[in-house]
């Protein structure tokens, strides 16, 4: 059984989005080598062909069953690739393979999920005592030589919003929730989530915006999502409360949140998604008051990223030869 490896070589404008990036998502034949230690039974039972970009995609994917890749030419796929029947995207959201006409019927899409939640969850608990302590404030304050002691009270009894209570939003609610605050979780189901409190529905968003005290975005970005944190949205918000995005750019108005910091009406953000990706030189995101931007590096872990995501599909193909469900499966009606 063979399985075609799509790296991406870095490129402006690309996946990865930085040079140093090609590193951490680069998956050579070594690392492959490495992961396959923990998974002896599978070791012999498949041949992989690693490739950067499309430079051999067309010749190899004739032959190729199973595919692991960012992304993918998606025409004609099905004549292309006609033994294909497992694609596994290295990334958790899958927005950039939107819409999902493309994918043959005969094909499952799976993703990461799951991959990035411990790192997720230590720079939500972070981001959210970031806020809580006005760093961000702190930080703006230094770039213009302002010494000004902004206090702050033990974080316990404030209300935190996570906007997203998967992998992501979930691991930072049960993180946050130790240091006795009070994490109110909004998803599509409205379903209990381990962490929160309470969970609403994303229909009763506009309910509890007014009570929280900071605000954590870590949805995919889907059709339902986009555009999900307005203008209006964000004026329901108390002037006191900080948001924090982990999720995608297209849930939030930036251009209304940077409105709000510049006159504010908010007290701090922590931005980490971004599009373009890099951030352009001439964005206003770059000078706002009070904002606070990290590279896209809330849940890569630069290290072990690649060993992860092995791990995840080698158990997963373990269920492939098995002719049984696969872990993650990404539902193309519904975007993730």
């Amino acid at each position: 059984m063979k399985v075609h490896v799509k790296n991406n070589r870095w490129r402006p404008g690309s996946f990865p989005n930085t040079p140093e990036g090609e590193a951490v998502f680069t998956i050579s034949q070594e690392r492959i080598d490495a992961a396959l230690a923990d998974f002896p039974d599978l070791i012999g039972k498949v041949t992989f062909f690693i490739d950067w970009d499309t430079d051999n995609f067309t010749s190899s994917m004739v032959d190729a069953e199973i595919l692991l890749t960012w992304d993918l030419p998606t025409s004609a796929l099905s004549t292309v690739a006609p033994h294909l029947r497992w694609i596994h995207c290295i990334g958790a959201g899958v927005e950039h393979m939107l819409p999902m006409t493309w994918l043959p019927e005969q094909v499952t899409l799976t993703n990461n999920k799951g991959v990035h939640a411990a790192k997720a969850g230590e720079f939500g608990l972070m981001a959210v005592l970031m806020l809580h302590t006005h760093i961000p404030a702190v930080a703006f304050n230094q770039r213009l030589a302002v010494y000004d002691s902004l206090y702050s009270t033990p974080i316990a009894g404030k209300t935190l919003v996570v906007l997203g209570t998967g992998s992501l939003g979930g691991s930072a609610a049960r993180k946050v929730k130790q240091l006795g605050v009070q994490v109110i979780g909004i998803n599509r189901s409205g379903n209990p989530v381990v962490g929160c409190d309470r969970v609403l529905t994303t229909a009763q968003l506009e309910d509890v915006l007014p009570d929280a005290d900071y605000m954590l975005i870590a949805t995919p970005d889907t059709p339902e999502t986009r555009g999900l944190m307005s203008r209006e949205r964000l004026d329901l918000m108390k002037p006191t409360a900080g948001i924090i995005n982990i999720g995608r750019e297209s849930v939030m108005d930036y251009d209304a949140l940077c409105d709000k910091l510049d006159e504010g009406t908010l007290s701090g953000a922590i931005l980490d998604v971004f599009d373009p990706e890099p951030i352009e030189a001439d964005s206003r995101l770059w000078n706002t008051r009070n904002l606070f931007i990290t590279p896209h590096i809330s849940a890569d872990d630069g290290s072990s990223y690649v060993p992860m995501t092995l791990g995840l599909f080698f158990r997963n193909l373990r269920h492939f030869l098995a002719g049984e469900p696969l872990q993650n499966p990404v539902h193309p009606e519904l975007g993730y």
